[in-house]
């Protein structure tokens, strides 16, 4: 996990080793969900892609669960190591 800031402009910098794995270019159109204090950011190949409008389902059946206490505690290591399957 890295750590970025929000800029004046309202800008956060992805840090490089992300935005090298997710191989992110300038330009490049990304899906942004919120809840509460979390923000989830999603790359998108194509806005229309049926896949990504179910990634978008997803996220707010998720939101939903969390705010239901819905959820399951981890380490942070486990977690990175969760979502690294993904």
């Amino acid at each position: 996990m890295e750590l970025t800031k929000l800029s004046s402009k309202g800008q956060v910098v992805i840090p490089g080793s992300v935005r090298k794995k997710l191989e992110l270019s300038e330009g490049e159109v990304l899906a942004v969900s919120s809840k509460d204090n979390m923000i989830v950011l999603k790359k998108i190949e194509n806005p229309t892609e049926e896949e990504d409008l179910r990634t978008f389902s997803e996220i707010k059946k998720s939101w939903k669960e969390i705010a239901e206490g819905k959820f399951k505690k981890m380490k942070s290591e486990d977690f990175l190591k969760e979502i690294s399957k993904w």
